[in-house]
């Protein structure tokens, strides 16, 4: 018995009692009764009393507890009795009581099935049984290390020349080798069967939300944790559930919008209407509100706070035994993101429109009064977005997977861009990613392996580049080339992964291309 365990608490916390004081009473209630029915009376009292007995040698009732539900028992049943006789008098009809045979199994069997799932929930005589609470609890992380080879091309423009643009680079022309690590660790806690909650820390800053890779080589330096996540889940429903907080993506897309890392802060909700197995139509929606940055407005700073509002509406299609097609159109609209110059007689007013964050290839103007070098974004972004997936199982275990992703800003307008960034300025507002995928799906066991080969076409202002894929061309829009890669199973739950990335700048005037290697070992638990 678990020392923690306490049964006469625990019984009296519990319904399972009930159903044995209801035989009890009813069995002390009745009179005395000829032949069968008698025999079926004493039956039932001494089955019940049976059950009570065997309680106590299992140790989950004392004699002391099962003495009592019996005294009580006998009570309510002598009440029951007189309440009866007493009605009978007053009307001079004498009734006989009758349990038919059908409600006696039920009892018997009520009772029996509740005293066993009660035991097998709370793990009775199970020394080394833990409190239930933490079977609610799960636990997930991974490991990643990595080897990374940035390979530059000639004919890059200098750093020099791109802060001169807004944007700041370290080295365009020196190649680069790096080790880095990557760690993550998270809880997640059923709560009820509607409620939810998780959070996870990863290895990383917080200044960059695209990235969780710490580079080794800082003098034996130790790591910063941060804090990836922090949600709660609600469900209400089968078919509705509402996360709040930091939570993971939830829409249904590719690293062409978001890198993998990029977790989202605010509220979103996602709707199932139909979620019957037997459906091969599968629609979904998913809405949410994200605040982006919080600007505290005064006399001096006018600029407001930033939002992000996106919803989708995909489908889910079963079109054979062998075939899965999923699909999904979202609309991401930024809000108070574009910059807005400073007026003279405030220079200061609108620096808060600069963005907090950015990679590189987005349109920026300078804000500042003098032309000191304060970047903003100089268009608007409104994004639609359409993603699609077919999954091939005709060849089962491998899988053939084909993947295509495209960006349109819809949000861009020429007019206002070239008030800012100069009159001929070309609007490049469309961007796709097309990916081929053959082998297991989910790498997790030994001897799976997967292979990859894609192609991506990015313009500068198809959508943010704060946070598109930070790996291809280093991060960042304006850019296109191909990236092929694999993965191999070396063991449960371990597997190596080799991936290859070409790219270059699509538009002038600065030119900037790379080829990045990158060769993983990845552990999850």
């Amino acid at each position: 018995m678990n020392a923690q365990f306490s049964p006469i608490k625990h019984i009296m916390k519990t319904h399972y009692f009930k159903p044995l004081v209801m035989a009890l009473s009813l069995a002390f209630a009745l009179p005395a009764q000829a032949g069968n029915e008698r025999e079926e009376l004493e039956t039932l009292r001494a089955t019940t009393l049976a059950i009570l007995d065997a309680l106590v040698e299992k140790g989950v009732l004392t004699a002391d507890v099962a003495q009592g539900l019996v005294k009580q028992a006998e009570k309510k049943g002598q009440e029951q009795a007189a309440s009866s006789a007493q009605a009978e008098a007053a009307s001079g009809v004498v009734r006989v009581p009758y349990i038919p045979e059908g409600v006696k199994r039920e009892i018997r069997e009520q009772i029996r099935q509740e005293v066993v799932a009660q035991a097998k929930t709370e793990h009775w005589g199970d020394v080394n049984a833990v409190p239930e609470w933490v079977e609610r609890l799960k636990w997930e992380g991974d490991i990643r290390l990595r080897f990374q080879d940035d390979l530059y091309a000639n004919g890059n423009d200098t750093p020099n020349n791109f802060a001169g643009a807004g944007v700041n680079f370290n080295n365009t022309t020196e190649d680069r080798e790096r080790v880095r690590v990557r760690a993550r660790l998270g809880l997640l806690a059923k709560v009820t069967d509607r409620v939810s909650a998780g959070f996870r820390i990863t290895t990383g800053n917080t200044s960059d939300p695209v990235s969780t890779n710490q580079t080794l080589g800082t003098t034996f330096n130790k790591y910063s944790l941060v804090l990836d996540r922090a949600y709660a889940k609600v469900a209400p429903w089968e078919w509705l559930s509402v996360s709040g907080g930091r939570i993971p993506n939830p829409f249904f897309s590719t690293d062409l919008v978001w890198d993998d890392d990029v977790n989202f802060e605010g509220v979103a909700a996602s709707f199932t209407p139909w979620t019957r197995e037997s459906r091969d139509w599968k629609p979904f929606v998913t809405a949410g509100a994200f605040p982006l940055e919080e600007v505290e407005s005064s006399k001096t700073t006018l600029a407001r706070d930033k939002w992000l509002y996106a919803a989708q509406v995909g489908l889910n299609w079963r079109a054979g035994p062998d075939t899965r097609w999923r699909f999904g159109l979202a609309y991401y609209d930024y809000r108070n993101t574009t910059g807005i110059r400073n007026p003279v007689l405030q220079p200061n007013a609108y620096d808060a429109t600069v963005p907090g964050y950015h990679q590189k290839g987005n349109s920026l103007f300078d804000i500042s009064v003098g032309g000191t070098g304060t970047w903003a974004l100089a268009a608007d972004y409104k994004l639609a977005n359409l993603t699609a997936m077919v999954d091939l199982a005709q060849f089962e275990p491998m899988h053939v997977i084909l993947t295509g992703d495209m960006v349109k800003n819809m949000g861009y307008d020429n007019a206002e861009v070239q008030s800012r960034m100069g009159a001929g300025y070309q609007a490049r507002t469309l961007g796709w990613n097309a990916k081929l995928t053959v082998g297991i799906p989910k790498v997790d066991k030994k001897g799976d392996w997967q292979a990859f080969l894609g192609y991506r076409n990015l313009q500068r202002d198809a959508t943010l580049d704060a946070f598109t894929d930070s790996d291809f061309n280093l991060g960042g829009t304006n850019n296109k080339g191909f990236y092929l890669g694999g993965l191999y199973g070396v063991d449960r739950n371990s597997w190596l992964g080799v991936k290859w990335l070409s790219a270059d700048t699509l538009d002038g005037p600065l030119s900037f291309g790379v080829d990045v290697l990158q060769a993983d070992f990845n552990a999850k638990f």
